[in-house]
This record gives C-alpha cells, structure tokens and sequence, in this order.
C-alpha cells in the first residue's frame, strides 16, 4: 500500500517511484515522498538531525512498514548539472538511496551495491 502517486509531473521528470519502492520495501510498505526544495530540506535536517546544511535526500522511518522520504529537486538538479547527468538518473538515485535507508542499510559497499542492482533494474546506468 503507497501513499503516494505512482508518478510525478511538471518540472520533475518522470520516475516510477512506486515500483522502485515496492521493489526495495515491499508492496505492504506505506511510503510518503516529499518533493522538496532547499528550504524545507534545511529546515528538516535542522529539526530533526540537527545539520545546518541543503541535503539531498532525507530518510525517516517511522516502523518497520512506514516512512518518509523528502527528495530536494533543487539540491538535485544542482548536483546532475555537476556530476553530467541528468536530472532524472540524479533524482532516481537519490531516491533509491534514501529508500534503501528506510530499508535499513548505511552507507557502504553492501548498500552502493543494492542500489546499483536497483538502477539497473529499472533501466538507469549504475555508474
């Protein structure tokens, strides 16, 4: 169960964030995505990590079968132009790399290499 729609619109590029989480969390899980901006990126990982910096992409798991994730477009978009890629392969990383947290991984080989299986899965250069 998703609360959330299977794909987003308008300035964000296509993704079908739904199957990539029912992949990685299972179809029981019960996910909400915050598309976001700097300023509510800040302000959150200020309340709730207490980090004064623009992130990415924040995870919070709720239980085992609930969580949030909050994907910072802006902050994204940034990093695409940086890295050469596109807006779309940047935002789905972030976004199976914050799931992968919900998951219950941390940073590392084991999880880089989950989420390498995950892009490639869903058609997304791995590199």
């Amino acid at each position: 169960m998703f609360a959330m729609r299977k794909t987003v619109r308008g300035s964000t590029p296509r993704i079908d964030f739904s199957s990539i989480a029912k992949h990685v969390l299972g179809k029981e899980y019960e996910l909400s995505l915050v598309v976001c901006g700097d300023d509510l990126a800040r302000r959150m990982n200020a309340s709730y990590r207490k980090k004064t910096y623009k992130p990415n992409v924040l995870s919070f798991p709720l239980s085992k079968s609930e969580g949030e994730i909050f994907l910072n477009v802006r902050k994204a978009a940034r990093e695409a132009r940086e890295y050469g890629v596109s807006h779309r392969e940047r935002l789905t990383l972030l976004y199976v790399h914050g799931l992968w947290h919900l998951k219950g991984f941390d940073h590392g080989a084991k999880m880089e290499a989950l989420e390498k299986q995950t892009l490639k899965k869903f058609g997304f250069a791995a590199d």
